[in-house]
């Protein structure tokens, strides 16, 4: 018996090792949220062409793998145990991104997508590989218009800067930050309109959907 615990003890201090840096920030769930925000602020922006929606990431699978199980009669204990070591292999159950400063910032950018609609229609505007928003063609703005996109673009990419610091520390980990950047930006372009233009992750190089 001793010398099964011990192995077991063993084999969830080498598993918690290996494992915790792959599940440290739970990127399914982190998705899930981005595509629930990014979602709610897109409501602004009316569907264009058929109105087909926009492309949503799959939920994750429940349960994860199930390959390499112990036998029945020891799995509540190696449970035990990696709840024990790896703790952070739960934290993704309740991504939090549920506060009132998140909620403040998707008010504030629904509204004022809105009025960038008219630019990334055209194709003045277009979404960034780190989820921001940039001046892609200015010869499709008039100079009179030239000053308020500016003003728009300054204030949204501050406020898109402000919602991934917050839901970031809104689950306790600042250190996500580039991670949540980095699926809000996926999400951002999966759920752009038809004909928006957006730069593709893996060159940099300006496309439109």
């Amino acid at each position: 018996m001793y010398t099964r615990l011990t192995g077991l003890l063993f084999g969830a201090l080498f598993l918690a090792s290996c494992v915790t840096i792959n599940i440290y920030f739970p990127a399914a769930q982190a998705q899930q949220a981005a595509d629930k925000i990014v979602g709610e602020i897109m409501q602004a922006v009316p569907e264009q062409g058929d109105g087909t929606p926009a492309e949503t990431s799959a939920p994750p699978k429940a349960g994860g793998d199930q390959g390499g199980r112990l036998p029945p009669a020891s799995d509540s204990l190696w449970a035990g145990v990696l709840e024990f070591f790896v703790p952070s292999a739960h934290a993704g159950k309740n991504f939090n991104i549920d506060t009132p400063e998140i909620r403040r910032l998707k008010a504030s950018m629904k509204r004022r997508l809105a009025a960038l609609a008219p630019f990334l229609n055209s194709g003045a505007v277009g979404l960034t590989g780190r989820g921001l928003l940039a001046l892609r063609d200015a010869s499709k703005v008039s100079l009179k218009q030239r000053a308020q996109v500016e003003r728009l673009l300054k204030a949204e990419n501050a406020e898109r800067n402000r919602l991934y610091r917050a839901v970031a520390q809104a689950n306790g980990h600042p250190e996500w930050e580039p991670e949540v950047r980095a699926v809000f930006a996926r999400s951002w372009i999966r759920q752009a309109r038809r004909g928006w233009w957006y730069q593709d992750p893996a060159n940099g190089r300006w496309k439109r959907k």
